[in-house]
Order: C-alpha cells, then structure tokens, then sequence
C-alpha cells in the first residue's frame, strides 16, 4: 500500500486505509507533482492523512482535493480528463 509507511502504527480499520490510499492515487494524478521521488509526495501523503482525521471526510476525492488546496497544489476537480485508458 502506498501509505504503509505513514500508516504502521496506525490504528485505522483497512477500509480506513483504502480510503486514504485512493485519496493518495488520485494526488499522484495531480500535474504539480512530477513523480513519486518528488519530495512533496511525502508531503502530499501526510496531508492527506492530517485531512481525513481533522475532517472526517469520507470522500477519497475529497480528501485529495482537501489536501492539494490547503497545499496550494492544484485540487482534483480542476484537472482535465484522465488519458489512463489510452
């Protein structure tokens, strides 16, 4: 899981985790992060973690629009369409 590391002594239910884990995914997607050695994906990451606990949002996208905004980055909902099936 891409947040392990952020998340091993967490107490988190797995679908807690798959929740943070898909807000993570859709970040990633974002055009202000050049690739996962960038070092504001840790950043990103423990955002989204900070976001989900003081919101209590639900929503992956949420959460990742949440993060990237309070980060100044580019939230999900503003970027054009996916070319992931291309």
């Amino acid at each position: 899981m891409p947040l392990s590391r952020f998340l091993a002594k967490s107490i988190l239910e797995p679908d807690q985790i798959e929740r943070l884990n898909e807000a993570y995914m859709f970040a990633l997607r974002s055009p202000d992060l050049v690739g996962r050695n960038d070092p504001i994906v840790d950043i990103v990451a423990k955002k989204i973690i900070e976001v989900a606990a003081t919101t209590g949002s639900r929503d992956p996208r949420e959460i990742c629009d949440t993060a990237l905004r309070q980060l100044g980055l580019e939230p999900a909902g503003k970027r054009g369409p996916s070319l992931a099936g291309i």
